[in-house]
């Protein structure tokens, strides 16, 4: 156990009492690995936010088992505070509680408080190790900042004296994705600008930002072929307007090479599709490369070879699930972009490893949620980021208070990370107008619409909307709702839904002009809608190619962005190829086409479907209503017809669970 765990969790004994309260103003206890240990000797922690919703579950879950005689859930509970003052707290709370204070500001003495905050929660073990046995007295704002960056973030900018030197440390934060929080990126770039280096270049979004970073790159790429006299077609990308940064990257150099290498074959760039190489050409370069389909189905294979041995276990924290998401996205997005070529041996063998990824991914991921890691994303902190889909209100929140008064939500109904990737690249070849800050958000489990897309727009958690959990026809109420009781004027908000057509803009951009809202809510049901009607991903990627053609997405974002609109897109679940295994006669399901799970309000039904389907997994969703009961279609079958084939969801696997979240821009220079 680390001095950081140590130290943070000594202020709590389990045999003192059963109730504390953590006032916690910097979020310190809700890093996942302390959550994790707390877990372990018996504590359970709650969040205080809303009075009326913490007072029912507590009610329900702890106070009833207490006056009862009864233990409850956990021996112990930890209320957790987001402010110092334990008086913002019910009297009886503070009356019966045992209070633990906790603060950067007392737990990093030696460094500017300021600094200290801005690193994530993950990385505070390492800078408290470094804080304890390397500092000695107290550091300025500025000696902070050198501070961290060399000791968490492996970064000293003032030892970067050539391009070299700037290229590889670049590269190896980002694929090590370690991006640099923007206090950080700002001070590194403004060392290397006063060096000269990079000096008309925008390296504070290069350190802070991986999708800005690798748009630079895939270019530099592209023109670094160019002059070795290698010419061809660009996959995934076309070629970049004016307004993308113009630099020369020394990929000839071996502490590059490397890197950029792996950077292919995780499918963060993007190869040129060449007709033929030269014998002359060095070898380093073929990962970059691809001659023929048979390449490029290699390429595949190789990059789904590294994710399988890189799937997270079910120790891993949630954001290295998240990276993996992605990665799983970029590339399934290229497998299903491959040429059809049936009966070529190498494609057979690109089909059957991602069939083992997928067998590999969805049990650790299954064993993580049962360890109750899922659990824990409910008390994130989401001022950084929504980690699950019901964070998302309240950090749009944070956003309108930081000076986004005018924001839309854009949630693509079923969109799973591999179709989004198929959308970005669309928007890159046809536009080049936008750019994407690209993270991910956890849907709720089951991953059905009307339990995932409610508590999307309410920012509640299910058990919050019990009487409307079956249905979608409360997502409106609920979303205006959410705004009212944040003090903004109902006739501010809008929620439009099945948008999926060029001509309903029209109607949208003039109710726009009419209203004026500040908030928009969006539902685009087209890939929801139309993964449903086929048998496969590479059918559906087929329909969403044609469907961007249409120009729908372009349009939509364009008109806005130039209404002042800040545009953040997710989607309430993804989807999974499923084939059948037969269809119980009992449980009730939250919508017609939810096939990969069956909800039971009874024990007995639900241990009757359990035993005559021996592949099911049943799990326990903290969140859920007490009566509202999932159970789950094994590995990647569904509860359809013995055989069928089928796009669906519902289930527990990466693509179900694992969504984008995307803030959707103008690249600088193009408003």
């Amino acid at each position: 156990m680390s001095q950081w765990t140590d130290r943070i969790l000594s202020h709590f004994t389990a045999d003192l009492t059963r109730l504390w309260v953590a006032c916690d103003p910097d979020d310190v206890l809700l890093d996942e690995k302390l959550l994790a240990e707390l877990r372990s000797r018996g504590f359970e922690v709650m969040l205080y936010e809303d009075p009326f919703a913490f007072r029912a579950e507590f009610e329900e879950r702890y106070r009833g088992a207490w006056d009862r005689g009864e233990a409850g859930p956990a021996p112990s509970l930890v209320l957790h505070l987001r402010g110092a003052d334990q008086n913002a707290l019910p009297w009886d709370i503070v009356h019966h509680g045992r209070v633990a204070r906790l603060s950067l500001a007392e737990l990093f003495p030696r460094l500017a408080y300021s600094t200290a905050k801005q690193v994530e929660p993950e990385h505070l073990a390492a800078l408290f190790d470094a804080h304890e046995a390397e500092l000695q007295s107290a550091r300025g704002e500025n000696e902070s900042k050198d501070f961290i960056l060399e000791h968490v973030y492996q970064l000293a900018p003032r030892s970067i004296r050539t391009p070299v030197d700037f290229w590889r440390e670049l590269l190896r934060m980002h694929f090590a994705n370690r991006s640099l929080p923007p206090l950080f990126a700002k001070h590194a770039a403004s060392i290397l600008h006063g060096k000269g280096l990079f000096a008309d270049q925008p390296v504070a979004a290069w350190f802070s930002s991986k999708s800005v970073l690798l748009r630079v790159v895939q270019d530099a790429w592209y023109r670094y072929l160019s002059g070795l006299g290698l010419d061809g077609s660009r996959t995934g990308e076309p070629p970049p307007p004016d307004y993308v940064a113009r630099v020369d990257i020394p990929f000839d150099h071996s502490d590059v090479q490397v890197l950029v290498d792996s950077m292919f074959l995780d499918g963060m760039l993007h190869p040129l599709a060449v007709h033929s190489v030269p014998a002359s050409m060095p070898s380093w370069i073929k990962a970059g490369i691809v001659q023929d389909p048979a390449a490029l189905q290699a390429l595949v294979l190789k990059g789904v070879d590294g994710l399988i041995a890189s799937i997270p276990s079910d120790g891993s924290s949630y954001k290295d699930w998240s990276e993996f998401a992605k990665r799983n996205g970029e590339i399934l997005a290229r497998a299903h972009g491959l040429p059809s070529a049936e009966g070529s041996e190498q494609l057979l063998k690109v089909r059957s490893s991602i069939n083992a990824l997928h067998a590999q991914s969805d049990g650790r991921l299954q064993a993580w949620v049962a360890a109750k890691h899922y659990a824990d994303l409910m008390l994130q902190p989401v001022t950084k980021g929504p980690v699950m889909v019901h964070h998302i209100p309240r950090f749009l929140r944070h956003r309108r208070a930081a000076g986004e008064t005018k924001v839309a939500l854009l949630v693509f109904d079923g969109l799973a990370f591999d179709q989004w990737v198929q959308i970005r690249e669309r928007l890159i070849a046809s536009t080049k107008r936008f750019a994407f800050d690209e993270g991910t958000s956890f849907a709720w489990l089951p991953t059905v619409t009307s339990v995932s897309r409610q508590a999307l727009f309410s920012g509640l958690k299910p058990r919050e909307f019990d009487d409307s959990i079956d249905r979608t026809d409360k997502e409106e109420a609920l979303w205006k709702t959410f705004w009212q009781n944040e003090g903004v004027n109902p006739n501010d908000v809008m929620y439009r839904r099945a948008l999926r057509q060029v001509d309903q803009l029209d109607v949208l951009e003039s109710d726009l002009a009419d209203r004026r809202p500040k908030i928009l809510g969006l539902v685009i049901d087209e890939v929801d809608d139309r993964l449903h009607k086929e048998r496969s991903k590479n059918d559906v990627a087929m329909w969403i190619g044609n469907w961007l053609v249409t120009g729908f997405v372009d349009r939509l974002f364009s008109m806005l962005l130039d209404n002042g609109y800040h545009i953040y897109l997710t989607a309430d679940h993804g989807n999974v190829e499923s084939t059948g295994v037969g269809r119980p006669n009992q449980g009730v399901i939250a919508e017609t086409r939810g096939e990969r799970v069956r909800v039971y309000r009874s024990e007995t039904l639900l241990a009757d479907s359990a035993a005559a389907y021996p592949s099911t997994v049943r799990l326990d969703i903290a969140g859920l209503p007490a009566n509202f009961m999932p159970l789950f279609a094994g590995g990647r079958t569904a509860f359809v017809p013995e055989g069928d084939q089928v796009v669906v969801h519902g289930g527990v696997s990466v693509e179900e669970l694992i969504v984008p979240f995307v803030k959707v821009s103008y690249v600088i220079g193009t408003e």
